[in-house]
């Protein structure tokens, strides 16, 4: 059992709109022609909390953060985190220490730089690439390669994807997406399932409803179904992740928060 593919695939399922919006063909020549995104789903100090369970065990704690402001190509940055850490108990059997950052642009919301350091028990995986928005080219160790306008990685696409609007979503409808990684743009799909009210740590919410579709033979192969909510609000808040693996069932359910850019109006006070 790998934590990295359930967390791979927690973050993969929210960017299942970017199918529509990679397939931009319009010609970037210059920084100021790079798209702008109006949004008021996330800001700079967000952090929540979430526990990790294996079965009936608390496996460990999840994190995501916008710690800093940082600066590429003379734009605005919002260093994005993502941090998974087994707990003591479960360290003596299978320590996991993880790690994901994003640069991601603050107007554009898409992703200049991504690195990842995976330390599960025996298991070492590092990983960085460099996006050229500029001229549509993924840059890493192993070589360079073309990519979709404004691809995203899997962090990327969390944050992304929380901007935009489920309203206009049916039940049961697919939509594609993309996403690089290694030397690979992986083509997914989601389906929207509709709205749920669930209840967690850190409160009851207003929920969408949403399962990704992963496809045979690729990295983000899942065993089983993968069901995930987040707040049906202007935060979009992931709440909760399900997913089966080979023996038993991990999930994340969110335990605290706090510094998010304004009222969770989806929270059931």
């Amino acid at each position: 059992m790998r934590f990295y593919r359930f967390i791979f695939n927690f973050l993969l399922f929210l960017s299942f709109i970017l199918g529509a919006k990679a397939q931009e063909t319009q010609s970037i020549k210059t920084i100021d022609s790079l798209r702008t995104i109006t949004q008021t789903a996330f800001a700079l100090g967000e952090r929540l909390v979430y526990d990790v369970g294996y079965s009936f065990i608390k496996a460990g704690d999840a994190v995501f953060s916008i710690p800093s402001i940082d600066t590429m190509h003379g734009r605005e940055c919002y260093q994005v985190v993502f941090t998974v850490n087994s707990t003591p108990t479960f360290s003596f059997f299978y320590k996991v220490d993880d790690r994901y950052e994003t640069i991601l642009d603050k107007k554009g919301i898409f992703p200049w730089r991504f690195t990842q350091r995976i330390r599960e028990g025996k298991y070492k995986n590092d990983f960085a690439a460099e996006f050229d928005q500029l001229n549509n080219i993924a840059i890493t160790k192993a070589g360079n390669y073309q990519i979709p306008p404004y691809v995203h990685d899997v962090v990327s696409a969390m944050f992304y994807v929380r901007t935009l609007d489920y309203s206009k979503c049916r039940p049961g409808e697919k939509i594609l997406l993309q996403n690089f990684f290694k030397d690979t743009t992986y083509q997914l799909a989601v389906k929207f399932l509709g709205y749920q009210q669930i209840s967690v740590d850190a409160g009851m919410f207003n929920c969408v409803l949403v399962e990704p579709l992963i496809m045979e033979g690729g990295l983000f192969k899942s065993e089983g179904r993968i069901i995930i909510w987040m707040t049906n609000d202007e935060r979009k808040i992931p709440v909760k992740v399900s997913t089966k693996v080979v023996v038993g069932s991990i999930d994340a359910e969110l335990r605290e928060y706090s510094g998010v850019n304004g009222p969770i109006k989806a929270k059931v006070e």
